[in-house]
């Protein structure tokens, strides 16, 4: 056992739960066959995991939750910072122990790290494609169940901002609450005498009719939704000219190749679930010495 080794993080009940499913689902009770039948149960081994293309390294403390999990008498040390830009052949983490257990820590390891780092790597270039837009681009709730802790802190990573965790810390009104609460007014007038102080209150629309609607309530923060950019440059208008304090969000249609005529438009802030649900994995690799 080396002497050492990195700290093992605390985590949140939920994210130990979720190891564990993960490792219930791969090993389901019988164990790694493959490393038990083939590697001798005194094999000590030690390895690196290595960036296989240049990324923004994300979920160290899962993945060191997860050798834990199989083995507390293991090594593991982060030589590179969450949130560092990792070059091809670049080690991220350095590991040391039993040959069995890293073995039968690997893929649940690498699942968590390259879909974390994934979401920060995606992340950068959303950030620098709005760079001296004034704009900030954000995540939405289309996350990973379990992994929403994760992901959004990937965003944070990758140097994005985070819109609200859950159903339970801002109120967002979107088309079927108008609908099921009688329209614009009305529901923000519920909400307003419902909310906390301090909780903001923000409001989806789609056309420059519900913008004056939504401005006109008090909303604190207006959603523009599926709008291209010369709609959007119009409602920011509109918007500044009656309430400067409003925050504006543009939401919908997001991609790379839009992003940056989006946040021209003179929004706040461009929310796109192309963060999270859309980043694509990005290639990393336990290499043993």
């Amino acid at each position: 056992m080396t002497e050492d080794r990195q700290p093992r993080v605390m985590l949140d009940p939920l994210s130990h739960d979720l190891i564990r499913l993960a490792l219930r689902e791969d090993l389901a009770g019988y164990g790694d066959v493959t490393s038990a039948w083939t590697v001798s149960a005194d094999r000590w081994a030690s390895g690196r995991i290595v960036a296989r293309e240049p990324l923004i390294f994300s979920g160290a403390p899962l993945a060191a939750a997860v050798l834990a999990e199989i083995d507390p008498d293991t090594g593991f040390r982060q030589p590179a910072e969450e949130g560092s830009l990792l070059e091809a052949g670049q080690a991220a983490v350095t590991l040391e122990g039993s040959a069995r257990s890293l073995l039968s820590a690997e893929r649940t390891m690498l699942n968590f790290l390259t879909h974390l780092s994934g979401v920060a790597t995606q992340t950068k270039r959303f950030a620098e494609a709005v760079v001296g837009t004034g704009a900030v681009v954000v995540d939405t709730r289309k996350t990973t169940a379990g992994l929403r802790l994760w992901e959004k802190r990937a965003v944070r990573h990758g140097g994005g901002g985070n819109h609200r965790f859950g159903l339970f810390d801002q109120v967002l009104i979107k088309d079927n609450h108008l609908v099921a609460a009688g329209g614009v007014a009305a529901a923000v007038g519920r909400a307003r005498e419902q909310a906390p102080f301090g909780m903001r209150i923000e409001v989806e629309v789609e056309d420059e009719s519900g913008l004056r609607e939504a401005l006109a309530a008090g909303a604190d923060i207006i959603m523009l939704d599926n709008m291209g950019p010369v709609k959007l440059a119009l409602c920011v208008r509109i918007a500044r000219a009656s309430r400067p304090e409003v925050l504006l969000e543009a939401s919908g249609g997001v991609t790379l190749e839009t992003v940056r005529a989006i946040a021209e438009s003179g929004v706040d802030v461009v929310s796109t679930s192309a963060l999270t649900a859309g980043a694509p994995p990005v290639d990393l690799a336990l290499d043993f010495d």
